[in-house]
Order: C-alpha cells, then sequence, then structure tokens
C-alpha cells in the first residue's frame, strides 16, 4: 500500500524528493504511474520531457498531495508548490500584492508581509506592481506573478507544469531565467521540477529525464539528453 510523508519529514537519503515504486491508476482504468522510481538529489533545475499520456501530470499532482499514490512510496523533504501552465487558473484577487496575500504563512506581522510581497515582486522582474490589477498583465506577467505567490509561501520544491507552453518566446525565456537563477543562487537555492515539451529548454537544465509510460529514466545532462532526442524536435515528444 501507498505510504506518502509530507514534507516536513526526513529525507531518507538526502535527496529533496524520493520515489519508489509509486503506481497510481485512474477510475477508467489507465495506468498513469507504473512502478516509478526516481530521486531529486538537491537544489538545481530538473527537467522531465515525455509524450502526452506518458503520467507527467499525474506525478506533479501525487508529489503535491493533491491526489494519492495506490502503491509505493513518496516522500519529500521539502514544501512543493505546483504551477499550471495557465496562470488564470491560480490568480484569484484583482491585485499583484492581495493575490500574494493568499499565498503567506499567517504567523506574520503586517510589516512582515509587505516585506515578503516586495521582495518576491522584485526576485521575479514585478518590482513595484504591488497595486497593479492583474487583468492589466501579459501572459508572462501572470506566469511570474504565480511564480512569486510560490515564493512567498516558503516553498523549496517548484513543480512546473510547462509553464512556458502558453507564452510567446520573449516571455519563455524570462521565466526561465529566472527560475534557473532561483535554483542556482549561491543562498538558499531551490529545487524545480520543470516538465516541457519544448525541447531547446533542455540547454538549461541542471539535470533531465525522459517520462516513459508512467516511469521515470535516470537522470543525464540537458544538452546531453537533447541531443539523444533531438530527431524528435520537429514534434512533441
Amino acid at each position: 500500500m501507498e505510504s506518502y510523508k509530507p514534507w516536513e519529514e526526513n529525507k531518507p537519503d538526502g535527496s529533496d524528493l524520493v520515489l519508489d515504486k509509486v503506481s497510481f491508476s485512474w477510475p477508467c482504468g489507465t495506468k498513469a504511474l507504473d512502478n516509478c522510481s526516481f530521486s531529486v538529489p538537491g537544489p538545481g533545475l530538473w527537467m522531465l520531457v515525455g509524450s502526452n499520456g506518458s503520467g507527467k501530470s499525474t506525478l506533479f499532482r501525487l508529489i503535491s498531495g493533491m491526489i494519492t499514490a495506490q502503491h509505493g512510496h513518496i516522500c519529500c523533504k521539502i514544501k512543493p508548490a505546483l504551477m499550471f501552465q495557465n496562470p488564470d487558473h491560480q490568480l484569484l484577487l484583482p491585485t499583484c500584492g492581495s493575490d500574494l496575500l493568499l499565498s503567506l504563512p499567517r504567523d506574520l506581522t503586517l510589516d512582515q508581509r509587505l516585506k515578503r510581497i516586495q521582495l518576491a515582486l522584485e526576485q521575479v522582474g514585478l518590482g513595484g506592481m504591488e497595486s497593479r490589477p492583474i487583468h492589466t498583465l501579459s501572459g508572462g506577467q501572470k506566469q511570474r506573478l504565480a511564480l512569486a505567490g510560490a515564493l512567498v509561501s516558503e516553498a523549496k520544491l517548484l513543480l512546473l507544469d510547462e509553464p512556458t507552453a502558453l507564452l510567446d518566446p520573449f516571455s519563455q525565456g524570462i521565466v526561465l531565467k529566472i527560475v534557473k537563477e532561483l535554483c542556482n543562487r549561491s543562498h538558499d537555492p531551490i529545487t524545480a521540477l520543470w516538465i516541457t515539451h519544448r525541447l531547446d529548454e533542455l540547454n538549461y537544465a541542471d539535470g533531465a529525464a525522459r517520462m516513459e509510460r508512467g516511469r521515470v529514466t535516470e537522470w543525464s545532462a540537458g544538452h546531453l539528453l537533447l541531443k539523444r532526442i533531438k530527431p524528435l524536435a520537429g514534434r512533441r515528444v
């Protein structure tokens, strides 16, 4: 039977995230994960690439605790935050600052809340936009605001489900650069698990793997994985 340990628990082998023989099937009978085992060693930008139906989105919902594995073991040491393709699905209040208030820990003073909101917005390139109405933001700005929400929540594991899929090339590059910098900064780096169909994004990964038939292959350097699957670059993999 499944054994899920939330992010407060100790990690068994020093890794930020460990899955051991995890399986999950939907009520319709579709098997999304099949005896899936892998670990994320620590901070960095880790990317997964795979075809539709390979189990990537289900994997994220299991890690975040939205659904429960039917078999196997999940141990996530650090607090996760799930980011969707469409930021409109997670931005709820009318202004940037008010929306971020929803993600803040409740035990903060007003001054601490304002400072954290200010810092998070600055980290994603939206400094000074606390009062900006969300409906006036571009798609890329909305995705960066969703990222700021994860930061103020004190999440250390970002689960990014094709975060650049709906963005123009310029905005794609900005989001990718910001996440890469957060993962590789010298002070308090974060861990990001990023699902992508854009093969060129693998060049930015600290580690990359394919997901096939509900299982994750071994990690390799992003550029090496890209080289192996480059013949598929003209179509979704």
